[in-house]
């Protein structure tokens, strides 16, 4: 399987989760490396649903750090590959942050801070 095919079996798998847990009437929290049309079939589903989508971008400006994390990271995901930095580098200098976000936090920053950007932005969307 290719990359491309990976990256919408992976979405249609969040995605078909998400309808499953929305119907319940529960929340739901995606976690992947998203683009436009990853963005916006997330807003969908979530509108579909009668639920409120917010989109958060997380990033690390510190490239020493984010390194350290990815290689001491094993995501130990059955028939999946594991990232590694040099996958992870090249990848960051071809990707282009999705433009249709409602919050953006760096893992640099303190924590406590970006918990509490969380909530008041979760807040704002009730």
């Amino acid at each position: 399987m290719g990359h491309e095919e990976r990256r919408r079996v992976g979405w249609a798998v969040l995605w078909n989760l998400a309808t499953a847990q929305l119907r319940q009437g529960r929340a739901v929290v995606l976690d992947g490396v998203a683009r436009e049309v990853e963005v916006a079939g997330t807003r969908d589903i979530a509108k579909s649903a009668g639920a409120t989508a917010v989109v958060v971008l997380t990033s690390c400006r510190d490239l020493a750090l984010h390194r350290t994390r990815i290689e001491g990271r094993i995501r130990d995901i059955p028939g999946w590959h594991e990232l590694d930095w040099n996958h992870v580098d090249q990848f960051l200098d071809r990707w282009r942050a999705p433009g249709d976000i409602d919050l953006q936090l760096d893992a640099t920053d303190p924590i406590d801070g970006n918990v509490a950007m969380l909530i008041d932005r979760l807040h704002a969307g009730e």
